[in-house]
């Protein structure tokens, strides 16, 4: 039987040579495929996050490369999920979660739900000494380009603001952006 005209597999290994320059700070990743329903990226690291996402779909994560681990934030309190290499996890949906892959070299793969217009997504900040919920942004998709565009000024707005990075609950300062405190990431 003669070989499909266009649908094709393609080497996995080629695909993170020739986009290795993307899977790395301050990038870090690229989407696998641009032609599809679902929203495929690939994730590299080494990169952190101080901020955690409440995303209105389910998640699912392939290590394929180095460990990394999922921090989840729910009722008060913040939890570790590590994701090894070779391992996968599913996230349900609105599960604030933080991905940290603080290994260099290491690759994942995420696959996501498109959203659909008028979805909440959302970004909370919580106080990395006492646990609580600092502060949350919402923002609803209202356009194709998806909320990539608005989550710069998200950081940006949370970082200048110093009464809003206060925790109501301690009165501990969140450093708004840059990497979480040495520590508070383990694999």
């Amino acid at each position: 039987m003669p070989a499909h005209p266009s649908l094709k597999a393609f080497n996995f290994e080629a695909w993170i040579e020739q986009n290795q320059h993307l899977l790395q700070p301050p990038v870090g990743n690229k989407m696998l495929h641009t032609d599809t329903g679902m929203i495929v990226m690939v994730v590299g690291g080494p990169n952190g996050r101080v901020d955690f996402h409440d995303d209105p779909v389910e998640e699912w994560f392939f290590q394929y490369r180095g460990n990394m681990v999922l921090k989840i934030a729910e009722s008060g309190k913040i939890y570790d999920v590590p994701i090894r290499e070779g391992e996968v996890f599913f996230l349900p949906p609105h599960t604030r979660h933080a991905p940290q892959r603080p290994e260099p070299g290491s690759i994942g793969i995420v696959v996501e739900s498109p959203r659909m217009f008028g979805m909440k997504e959302a970004f909370e900040w919580y106080c990395f000494d006492c646990e609580a919920l600092v502060h949350r942004v919402e923002a609803a998709l209202t356009s194709a380009a998806g909320i990539v565009s608005q989550l710069p000024g998200f950081y940006d707005d949370f970082h200048a603001d110093e009464a809003a990075r206060k925790c109501p609950n301690c009165g501990a300062m969140h450093p708004g952006k840059g990497a979480p405190p040495e520590g508070w990431v383990t694999t």
